[in-house]
């Protein structure tokens, strides 16, 4: 049993882990001034490098879109795993074992190892198919790419391969790389006789089929040959790796495109996808012989971060009647969405593959553009099913389709389609109101319960609101005294070994008037110089003191680059701000003092008199010496 990962464990891995080094793997980070390191955000489209890493804070922050975080959350992020899964990943890549909560073990280690060597499999076999796409004996598969109107470029794109017509020929490769035949039979990529195993894939165009990591967990084979007696398209059957209710052709292609424009587009085949991708719609995947799912909308949502801020999904079916009961058992997962969800079909039943070799690229994008709402869609079909010459199908289509217009989400459209499907029934507008509302009171919408929609589970009180977290103002960076209190608390967060002893208590003591920055400076205050020699420690415990609003702020404050080039111009620039912020804080202290002995009578108390300016000479005292060691 897997139990949470010890806290101390998580730590660990944070600290060792080197960001630079990680995010290296997808961007491509410049130097950005000492200890900082600069690259094109791989959250949101740009031009000019606003992704900055300090790999000493062990944070990242984009200048540009707000995203910011340390390396697991950059892993969480760009791999779209778990908190778990993204932690497990980093240990695994610093050779670090994590131990767990209540007894748990974590993964084990010879699933591990069995895994693994199920991907080699796979990955060894994608190769091999790939290369024998340019053999002579392929012609037939390279000939059905191209009336297909792709390119070899395209196939390379998409890793399509060629399986032989033979019955052993990647069984051969794969024993003659080491692997034994009670290997090969878990992967699925074999059949198994009287003699033995053999080929499963034999004479077909193969499509390889990846998890949203990239990895190659199983194939899907197109028939080529008259004389094939198999199915038009053969995938891998279920295996530990493969399991098709959970499988997105294209997703490793589409994922990142998916989070960044929050649309994602459901096609029907593996050539769907690829002209979509060619002609720009590079949102696009597919199920693999398997309808639209639970499963798959848990990896849409966490894809599409569907958390009621936007994004739509896109369904595209053959305008046959398959493509019409695909579209409503679509319908029937609407809910389990809080993006929009669309559908695109062709108005003479082409799909995305024979859209584009019949009218080009722009066509394909047309397509998608011209969607309309799936509960459009479905309304549209319940009316089809009646005879609205009669008044007994009138009322019969106003029963079946009220309903599909009490579960749009959007109050604020669900009384013009309440209006427009009067207009379509050619009833009254009251009437079929009265049905909508009748509609929504008796429905108890599926999915509602924890999904965003504001309902609870039924016989379960709901939970009460969360309390109102603080706002506060973006600090004007034209105000002098605001910009001195940010540059201090750059210093603080990124330089944390400077502030002992004395420097400590003058810091502590410090007085900000900024909102935003007094709240990050009290934060610093509770972590305590505990954390002050671990400088990624130290940061993620002032985030675990700050306040949820400002966490982003903190994350750019620790990673902005400070305007030094060298080891001994950081520290001088870094003791030089913090002797301007002591010296600011005895000048409002001299001020408040000045103030008391303006107002005292000298000759009705002269010790205070007395004790009030020579607390005010060794203030000046310090200010001076504060400026000349400055």
């Amino acid at each position: 049993m897997a139990g949470l990962i010890k806290r101390e464990d998580i730590d660990e891995v944070r600290q060792r882990t080197d960001i630079k080094e990680v995010v290296d793997g997808y961007v491509t980070l410049k130097g950005a001034g000492l200890g900082s390191f600069k690259g094109l955000c791989p959250f949101h489209d740009e031009r000019s490098p606003s992704f900055t890493v300090r790999p000493q804070a062990g944070r990242y922050h984009c200048f540009g879109c707000g995203e910011d975080g340390d390396v697991i959350s950059f892993v969480q992020k760009l791999d779209h795993t778990s908190f778990q899964e993204a932690v497990e990943k980093l240990a695994s890549r610093i050779g670090f074992e994590l131990r767990y909560e209540d007894g748990g073990s974590g993964p084990n280690r010879d699933e591990i190892g069995r895994r693994q060597r199920l991907l080699d499999a796979h990955k060894v076999a994608d190769e091999f198919f790939r290369a024998q796409l340019l053999t002579p004996a392929a012609a037939e598969g390279r000939n059905f790419l191209h009336g297909r109107g792709f390119d070899r470029t395209a196939s390379e794109q998409f890793g399509v391969g060629y399986a032989p017509q033979g019955w052993d020929s990647l069984l051969k490769h794969l024993r003659g790389r080491g692997y034994t035949d009670p290997e090969l039979k878990l992967t699925g990529m074999f059949s198994e006789g009287g003699r033995g195993i053999y080929d499963r894939f034999r004479g077909r165009l193969v499509w390889p089929i990846r998890d949203i990591a990239g990895d190659t967990i199983g194939f899907g084979a197109r028939k080529l040959y008259e004389d094939d007696q198999g199915p038009k398209y053969l995938n891998t059957p279920e295996t530990a790796l493969y399991k098709k209710s959970q499988v997105l052709y294209g997703i490793d292609l589409a994922k990142r495109n998916i989070a960044r424009e929050r649309q994602l587009v459901v096609v029907e085949g593996y050539t769907d996808v690829m002209a979509c991708h060619l002609a720009g719609i590079t949102t696009a995947v597919a199920t693999c012989g398997t309808a639209f799912g639970t499963e798959h909308i848990k990896i849409a949502r966490r894809l599409l971060s569907d958390d009621g801020s936007g994004g739509e999904v896109i369904f595209t079916f053959d305008g046959d009647a398959a493509g019409q009961k695909a579209a409503l058992r679509a319908f029937e997962e609407d809910q389990r969405f809080v993006a929009q969800t669309y559908v695109a079909v062709e108005p003479n039943g082409a799909d995305p593959c024979d859209l584009r070799q019949a009218k080009g690229d722009s066509a394909v994008r047309d397509l998608i553009s011209t969607r309309r709402p799936l509960f459009e869609f479905a309304i549209r079909a319940a009316l089809k099913r009646h005879n609205l010459d009669t008044v007994e199908g009138r009322i019969a289509a106003l029963r079946e389709s009220a309903p599909v217009v009490a579960q749009i989400r959007d109050a604020g459209i669900r009384p013009g389609y309440a209006r427009e499907l009067a207009g379509w029934l050619g009833m009254p507008v009251e009437e079929v109101s009265r049905a909508v509302g009748a509609a929504a009171k008796r429905a108890v919408r599926p999915g509602a319960a924890g999904q965003g929609h504001g309902g609870s589970a039924p016989g379960v009180a709901p939970l009460p609101p969360s309390p109102a977290l603080p706002s506060f103002n973006r600090p004007d960076p034209r105000d002098p005294v605001a910009a001195m209190e940010r540059q201090s608390l750059e210093v603080a967060l990124q330089e944390p070994s400077l502030l002992e002893g004395e420097t400590w208590e003058r810091f502590s003591g410090a007085r900000f008037s900024t909102p935003a920055y007094l709240a990050i400076h009290e934060a610093i205050r509770a972590t305590g110089l505990g954390f002050a020699g671990n400088p990624v420690g130290w940061v993620e415990q002032v985030l675990q003191e700050v306040p949820e609003p400002l966490r982003p702020l903190v994350s750019e404050l620790a990673v902005v680059p400070l305007p030094a080039n060298t080891a001994e111009g950081v520290l001088r620039y870094c003791r030089d701000i913090l002797a301007r912020l002591f010296e600011l804080q005895i000048t409002r202290v001299k001020a408040d003092k000045m103030g008391q002995l303006q107002r005292l009578d000298a000759s009705a108390d002269p010790e205070e008199f007395q004790r009030l300016n020579r607390e005010l000479m060794q203030l000046e005292m310090e200010r001076r010496a504060l400026r000349s060691d400055a």
